[in-house]
């Protein structure tokens, strides 16, 4: 039997809305498509009428739909309310005063945000009842809409809130009220709404502005925007705490200069076969960490996780490290897996291709170069959203793709024609407008024991190329079944 998460009573008192009957919801869901049966169905209104989508809803089972109207030829409960969204959020914050025993850390960043917050997550689940964003719902409905499926019971929390206008990041966390408020790091995205690196930095600060009373706000120490970060805390909690993390001399200095309730460094970092072995000095204790993730930038990941499960209290800290043990990216930020090739080899697929600024692309390329293996190849998609700097930061990509020994790079978008201008004399070096015009020559140039980053921002569609490439070894790898008789050993190993 399905646990009972909400009550109609319970969801009416919330959000003001009223009950056509009594209903008891396993969940909450806002897509029909990933709708488990006893959720209760959100009719949020986006690209599409959620209202539209009610009869769908009660076909998969749900046990009742939050609207706004009456919907007609359906015969499960409706719970009507003036406006759904305004409801939802609404419903978030009762969530968040009933789960009273719950610490909650909230995450932002111009890089790595997803990656932390998942990495939180996985400690957390390790040591108790826990409740984290899915997936990266960190938007205007994505963080009430975890924090109304958080359980009652829940110990530790965990939200990821992002943003793509100015003025997003305020709202989202006096709705979360964070014990731990983490900034990742600043880099030049999201430009062409906030004018200037400092305005991220501004913008992503605004996620101490929900701290709870004496609560901490981790930051990462080597960051360049630490003054102007610190300047628009203080603004905004005078009384805040500061947490540092980072290399160990940025850490202290920033433990002189501002004063710090702890800090996390990176006292060791090695790549071993594919892995990423770490070790972080963290108070009195040493922690050490293994994760099926390469770059430098995750040493990082791993301190500023590992720091701000500390600050929320009551963590085995010895126990969440090796709960952190064996992390591995999620889809499409930094996987890497073997794939087949049809004339027979394989060579290592880096899927980076969720999104993409100046920062992660050079923390992608010396990722690449640290992994053992043939030749070296990138598949960059252009970057979106990075403004007026835009030509300066894809043409500043050619000195970390040489430092990596990159052989040959595939270059999709206009944004990326400046950076193809600055390579092709130098390396091997292919252009498209659109990332499938980039199949033929990717498929062409591999060879066995190649390594092939693809990276690039989400609307580049540097993803589907890297889809297709699965698709491609997997017909190579079928066809090498059919002709063979040992069918379970072969297939595609994930490294």
């Amino acid at each position: 039997m399905t646990a009972r998460l909400w009550t109609s009573d319970e969801i009416a008192a919330a959000t003001g809305g009223s009950a056509s009957a009594p209903f008891e919801a396993a969940g909450v869901s806002i897509d029909t498509r990933s709708l488990a049966p006893g959720d209760i169905f959100v009719a949020l209104k986006d690209v599409r009428d959620g209202h539209e989508f009610v009869a769908r809803a009660f076909e998969a089972g749900a046990s009742a739909a939050l609207v706004s109207r009456k919907v007609e030829g359906v015969s499960g409960p409706l719970l009507i309310v003036n406006d759904v969204m305004t409801a939802l959020e609404d419903w978030g914050l009762a969530a968040r005063k009933r789960a009273t025993k719950a610490r909650r850390i909230a995450v932002t960043g111009s890089v790595g945000k997803t990656s932390v917050k998942e990495m939180i997550a996985r400690i957390f689940r390790g040591q108790g009842p826990a409740h984290w964003s899915v997936k990266s719902f960190n938007n205007h409905w994505g963080v009430p809409l975890t924090l109304a499926r958080m359980p009652a019971g829940t110990q530790n929390a965990v939200f990821e809130i992002g943003m793509s206008t100015p003025g997003e990041i305020a709202p989202r966390s006096n709705m979360v009220a964070p014990h731990v408020s983490i900034i990742t790091r600043i880099a030049p995205a999201h430009l062409e709404g906030l004018g200037s690196i400092e305005g991220v930095a501004r913008e992503k600060a605004d996620i101490a502005a929900g701290l709870e009373p004496g609560g901490v706000v981790v930051l990462p120490a080597h960051d360049e925007m630490l003054p102007a970060l610190i300047a628009r805390v203080r603004e905004l909690q005078p009384n805040a705490r500061f947490a540092f993390f980072g290399p160990k001399d940025a850490c202290k200095q920033a433990e002189q200069t501002h004063g710090a309730a702890s800090v996390a460094i990176v006292d060791a970092y090695n790549t071993v076969k594919g892995a990423s072995q770490i070790d972080v000095s963290l108070n009195s204790d040493t922690l050490s960490v293994t994760i099926d993730a390469v770059g430098r930038h995750w040493a990082d990941n791993v301190a500023c996780a590992s720091l701000a499960v500390s600050l929320a209290g009551g963590i085995d800290m010895q126990g969440a490290a090796a709960d952190l043990s064996g992390y591995a990216p999620p889809p499409g930020r930094g996987t890497a897996e073997i794939l087949k090739l049809p004339d027979g080899g394989q060579f290592t697929l880096i899927d980076d291709a969720y999104n993409a600024n100046p920062a992660s692309m050079r923390a992608a390329l010396s990722g690449l170069a640290a992994r053992d293996g043939g030749r070296r190849l990138a598949a960059l998609g252009e970057m979106l959203e990075v403004g007026e700097t835009s030509q300066k930061e894809h043409n500043a990509l050619s000195k970390p793709v040489i430092e990596a020994d990159v052989s040959a790079t595939f270059l999709a978008g206009r944004g990326m024609q400046v950076l193809q201008a600055s390579l092709e004399s130098q390396i091997e070096s292919h252009w498209a407008e659109k990332a499938d015009g980039l199949d033929s020559a990717v498929k062409n140039s591999l060879k066995d024991g190649d390594l092939l980053l693809i990276k690039g921002s989400n609307a580049s569609g540097m993803g589907k190329l890297a889809d297709r490439l699965r698709q491609w070894s997997k017909t190579a790898d079928e066809q090498v079944m059919d002709s063979g008789p040992d069918r379970a050993a072969r297939g595609r190993d994930a490294v």
